[in-house]
């Protein structure tokens, strides 16, 4: 370690004399979070490095290498191991800075293999700190590195990633075609069943419930839970629980979704991914709450728990999802003034690129604002939900949001645009009516401008 701040000291007073910043000695092989470290005497580098450092300050490579002893160790892969703990424990920003050094650093040296994984660490700790389009960009560029068994960037894995990603987007059918296409593509090579293919299976499972095919959803459910009885890992049989859980949530069967949830909760509590369980309980929470029992102060008490543990360990999309999940409580208590405030703070962490949650959140805080007497705002989040959800093809979700529209336009005497927004929702539901011509057929100026007025809702 001394070695390292008196080699990273004597680095740092060359650049300052040569007049260059730490993105000028970077170049570009190196990155000037890499140099940072390296002043700051925690990274130790390879005379390969050294060598391009030294030609950027224009000195002798002897007045750097002479401060590296011969048989330092490795320190790459003790570092990769430092980042993974750090995004464990809920700190995306050092992990990312620790990923990336460690990216440049294996490529100045050669290191393919370590390069590929900490770019796989890089696509994680962007996803955790929810730059959610610069780490799907990440993931996909992998995915032509990545390959089955026991490679260092796990092709399922990566699929997995890609579509978690993709479903925050709201791009819901280029996430469903990617986990099928994969998940083919990994029962023609006889990959499955295993842990990272229940676990592809779990998340397709979600897709579909996320589209509203529900009936799809629940037989692969009941496929992935007989595959996950199959491999030995406890944690792929909760993941396949969980998700059936959520599919029986979604169909109206409340009991057996309780039961398939505290299924998962009692595997995943004896694990130790605390980031995980506590995302577990927020769903639970969520069933708990629209039971046939609705108890309130039980799901109450799972948020709070869950809150705790993903404030050390938690993105800021699980942040955002517990945080709804309080306002959606709230507001079933008629604690109208405090749902809003559990939902404006959601809307504040989930940033702009999560259109499926922002959603579900604008439902909510549209719930609060109309108990609160803001029915103008409440009908203009409903709507912008809708479209958002439209967006992502999530159509029964949509569905229920127009419905939601309709029902306060009618509460506020609004009529005729209350119909407007019923027909929305049936349009979503994929109903026609069988009196009236279809869209392109021959039809007088008022079947073409209502049906104008429901394209541009679409859109």
């Amino acid at each position: 370690m001394a070695e390292s701040q008196a080699l990273g000291s004597r680095i740092r007073r060359l650049r300052r004399e040569a007049g260059l910043s730490q993105m000028d000695l970077a170049g570009t092989e190196l990155s000037p979070s890499y140099i940072s470290l390296l002043e700051a005497g925690k990274r130790t580098p390879s005379p390969e490095v050294l060598e391009q450092i030294a030609a950027r300050l224009g000195c002798p490579p002897e007045h750097l290498l002479e401060m590296v002893a011969t048989d330092r160790p490795d320190t790459l892969q003790t570092d990769l191991r430092y980042a993974e703990i750090s995004l464990r424990n809920g700190d995306p920003r050092t992990a990312l800075d620790t990923f990336t050094a460690v990216r440049d650093a294996a490529a100045a040296q050669g290191k393919d293999a370590v390069r590929l994984s900490a770019e796989y660490g890089v696509a994680q700790a962007l996803e955790h700190d929810g730059r959610l389009e610069e780490a799907a960009e990440r993931y996909q560029a992998l995915l032509d590195h990545a390959g089955y068994g026991q490679s260092l960037v796990p092709r399922l894995a990566v699929a997995v990633a890609l579509c978690r990603c993709h479903r925050e987007m709201g791009d819901l059918a280029h996430a469903v075609d990617l986990a099928t296409a994969t998940l083919e593509e990994a029962r023609r090579l006889r990959i499955t069943p295993t842990v990272l293919g229940v676990e592809l299976m779990a998340t397709l499972v979600g897709l579909h419930c996320e589209r509203g095919d529900l009936h799809r959803a629940a037989a692969l459910a009941r496929t992935a839970i007989e595959e996950a009885e199959g491999v030995s890992d406890r944690k792929a049989l909760g993941a396949a629980y969980w998700n059936a859980g959520v599919v029986a949530h979604r169909s109206g069967e409340s009991a057996d979704a309780l039961l398939l949830l505290e299924r998962a909760l009692a595997i995943y509590s004896e694990g130790d991914d605390a980031r995980a369980l506590s995302r577990l309980r927020n769903a639970y929470a969520s069933v708990l709450m629209q039971s046939e029992t609705g108890d309130i102060a039980e799901a109450k008490a799972q948020l709070t728990r869950s809150a705790e543990a993903l404030a050390d360990h938690g993105s800021t999309v699980d942040m955002a999802y517990c945080e709804t999940s309080l306002a959606r409580a709230c507001l079933l208590e008629s604690d109208a003034p405090q749902a809003e405030r559990h939902a404006r703070r959601a809307l504040e962490l989930l940033g702009s690129g999560h259109r499926l949650e922002t959603a579900r959140t604008l439902l909510v805080l549209a719930g609060a604002q109309l108990q609160l007497g803001e029915a103008a705002a409440a009908e203009a989040g409903c709507e912008r939900a809708a479209l958002l959800l439209e967006a992502s093809e999530a159509d029964r979700q949509a569905a229920s949001a127009w419905n939601d529209l309709g029902e306060l336009l009618e509460r506020s005497g609004r009529t005729e645009r209350a119909v407007w927004a019923y027909r929305q929702s049936l349009r979503c539901l994929g109903q026609r009516s069988s009196l009236l011509p279809a869209a392109g057929a021959s039809t007088g100026a008022s079947a073409g401008g209502d049906r104008g007025q429901q394209g541009s809702a679409r859109a």
